[in-house]
């Protein structure tokens, strides 16, 4: 099973944006010292807790300071930005990285987010899909031309091609019930945000209905089906329980109140209300039990263990700051147990 690691780039409270960048990238350099295989960057936007609204250029910053480490985009966010220009600046940072790039791609989960980029909520999944076909022409073939509905291309012939032939690995993620079988019948391997939606246990039907679509499309393989689960590592399962807490609470809390702040909101599906109700509703221990992975080494490893026979996962992006209030030697120390204790112990 293969790991990542998946950052943020959060601002502590009464630390700078600055100190942000800094302590982040600290990390990036810790991991790549392990030999953690992959760093994996988030998108926000308009999210005054997090810096990270440019992961191409931060991935840019962290190809320069690493020799080994995989990039990862998780996800970069198709929807918001013009195909053609994903294409250039992508295929630019595999070529700067020597090969290293993965792309991994959504919609967008917020319509906030789309909003502020002036573009629809409702018309996410089609600019996705227009987008995704414009950048492998894009990569692919010598010049191209395209007609859809949201883009319109003549004649272009975009350079530098990516470094990875024929293009750098595509995942896609995935964070409602509906996504799975699409993804699936579309052929891309899956990215899992658990989220507002899902606890651990509940995945299972949803992997099988990507691979079940997969198969019935025609795609050789199985799909590779990767999860982003926050951990926290201790030798101690005391402070494993304890030092964590107020993190996840604080996430649990922020979460609830922006997923019910879109109950009703046009163009948008499921039921947002009964999702927000849904975690606020959860106590510590259900997130523990139903959410993470804390503890002590043993007891992680065990989890993962279990999960990854459960689900047939064949990645764990692993988080060590869910709640982006974890002290900056807190998070190294469960980097290191990961890297040291745990992930020798993975079957």
């Amino acid at each position: 099973m293969e790991l990542g690691l998946f950052l943020e780039f959060p601002v502590r409270e009464g630390s700078t944006e600055n100190e942000a960048f800094k302590e982040s990238f600290a990390l990036v350099d810790q991991a790549e010292a392990l030999g953690v295989p992959s760093v994996w960057l988030a998108e926000y936007h308009f999210n005054p807790g997090r810096v990270l609204s440019s992961p191409i250029t931060i991935s840019s910053a962290i190809a320069a300071r690493t020799q080994r480490i995989r990039l990862g985009t998780a996800v970069l966010l198709l929807p918001l930005a013009n195909p053609v220009r994903v294409a250039e600046e992508i295929a630019t940072l595999d070529q700067i990285s020597d090969g290293r790039v993965e792309f991994g791609i959504g919609r967008g989960t917020f319509p906030n987010v789309h909003e502020g980029f002036g573009v629809p909520f409702a018309e996410s999944r089609g600019r996705f899909e227009e987008s995704i076909e414009i950048i492998l022409k894009a990569w692919t073939t010598e010049s191209f031309s395209f007609e859809g509905e949201h883009f319109t291309i003549n004649e272009l012939s975009v350079n530098p091609k990516p470094c990875q032939q024929p293009h750098p690995p595509i995942r896609v993620g995935v964070t409602s019930a509906e996504s799975f079988p699409i993804i699936g019948r579309m052929g891309y391997n899956i990215l899992i945000n658990p989220s507002r939606v899902f606890t651990l246990a509940e995945l299972k039907p949803s992997i099988q209905a990507y691979r079940k679509a997969w198969k019935d499309a025609g795609h050789e393989g199985d799909g590779k089906v990767g999860l982003r689960i926050p951990i926290y590592l201790s030798e101690d399962a005391q402070k494993a329980h304890d030092e964590p807490m107020e993190s996840a609470l604080f996430s649990m809390g922020r979460l609830s109140d922006r997923v019910a702040s879109y109950a009703g909101h046009a163009g948008t599906l499921g039921d947002w209300g009964a999702q927000a109700e849904r975690v606020r509703s959860m106590t510590y221990d259900d997130w523990l039990r139903e959410k993470v992975a804390y503890g002590t080494p043993e007891a992680v490893a065990e989890k993962l263990d279990g999960l990854a026979e459960e689900l047939g996962l064949d990645q764990v992006m692993f988080e060590v700051n869910f709640g982006n209030l974890i002290p900056l030697e807190n998070q190294s120390n469960s980097l290191r147990l990961m890297m040291e204790e745990v992930a020798p112990n993975l079957a």
